[in-house]
């Protein structure tokens, strides 16, 4: 297994630039995942370190060395597609077999057969070995898909959005699978999605990236909780973080047309006054007939154990998350508060968090 690392790589199409100035490091045996939008440039990135595209500019690093001017085969990554890509009329074990008798190896039967049986029982695929493709589900195919990596023993594993075609259940499952499976081989992958749950679910690393930049990297925990611009803070989170214009003095934010004031911690507390945007999650919005600020209940989404109740004040709507047994209706008036040590602080001009500094 090896380490990735981008330093300063831009790739443009014509006029269009897909990724811009961008550097990177993925650590040796991370599960670092790439979450953006549609159209960011997360493909752009696995196609650029596969080998199927070259940088426009920049230099792209696997183990300490330079591999710009690698050839695909040279790389020796392996890429798991949102589309199986395998043979129908192949049993699985030929597929499973067909990487590892390319010309560039030389393996015997007897490694060829060791490898597959390897990758069937860590898969949990052995039943299905002798099986033509066509005949499998979504979740089986993605499997050997993925099977069709392990055999190899790529330096690196590179996975474009693989989850995405199967129902919500069997992602769920896969998800747990894909992670279990990256601790057992301990290798590195990058894994694609614009999913923020598949995102914060599996990464021991995040990258958010948007228009072919990386806004920014850390743990799925500091992402959430200390995200660096509001571009951030509204991508990951379901619900969105609730965003409000405001004006900071006094280390206060007064937003909401006077309705709502907060303290501000942080950097944003001695911050230079004027306008700002207060950012706050639905989960930290407390509802009680004790908390300060008058609101209408605008809508209610019942999710089991909770609901997503959208709360309306004058001419804003802020989502809040509140337990399933609280007794909410449509146009029924309640009061809510936010929580202060939740609260961030968002310059109203670069969207930068002053609240994380």
């Amino acid at each position: 297994m090896a380490n990735v690392r981008l330093d300063k790589v831009t790739k443009q199409f014509g006029a269009h630039t897909a990724v811009r100035d961008l550097s990177l490091d993925i650590a040796d045996g991370e599960f670092f995942v790439l979450l953006g939008p549609t159209g960011a440039g997360k493909t752009t990135i696995l196609r650029l370190i596969a080998g199927l595209d070259k940088p426009t500019a920049g230099r792209i690093v696997l183990g300490g060395e330079d591999m710009s001017d690698w050839t695909v085969a040279q790389r020796d990554v392996a890429l798991v597609f949102q589309y199986y890509s395998l043979y129908p009329r192949y049993t699985v074990r030929q597929n499973l077999e067909f990487p590892l008798k390319s010309k560039v190896h030389s393996y015997s039967r007897a490694e060829i057969d060791e490898r597959i049986e390897r990758a069937s029982k860590i898969l949990r695929i052995s039943h299905l070995l002798e099986r033509k493709t066509d005949r499998l589900s979504g979740g089986e195919m993605q499997r050997v898909a993925i099977g069709r990596a392990i055999v190899r023993e790529p330096r690196v594993f590179l996975m474009d959005e693989p989850l995405s075609n199967l129902d919500a259940k069997l992602r769920e499952a896969l998800r747990a699978e894909l992670k279990d499976l990256q601790m057992k081989l301990g290798g590195t992958f990058l894994f694609v999605t614009h999913d923020q749950i598949e995102a914060m679910s599996m990464g021991d690393k995040v990258g958010v990236l948007n228009d072919g930049q990386i806004a920014q990297v850390g743990t799925p925990q500091e992402i959430y909780n200390r995200p660096r611009d509001t571009f951030v803070a509204t991508f990951v989170g379901s619900p969105a973080m609730n965003l409000v214009p405001g004006d900071l003095a006094g280390g206060k934010v007064t937003a909401i047309d006077g309705k709502l004031v907060v303290p501000v911690n942080g950097h944003a507390g001695s911050a230079q006054a004027g306008g700002v945007t207060l950012g706050f999650r639905s989960e930290d919005i407390r509802v009680g007939p004790d908390e300060a600020t008058e609101a209408v209940v605008h809508d209610v989404e019942n999710h089991g154990v909770e609901q997503i109740v959208t709360l309306r004040i004058g001419g804003h709507l802020v989502k809040a998350t509140v337990p399933a047994n609280v007794p909410v209706t449509v146009e029924s008036k309640v009061r809510f508060g936010v929580d202060a040590a939740k609260v961030h602080c968002f310059d109203a001009k670069t969207g930068v968090n002053l609240t994380a500094g």
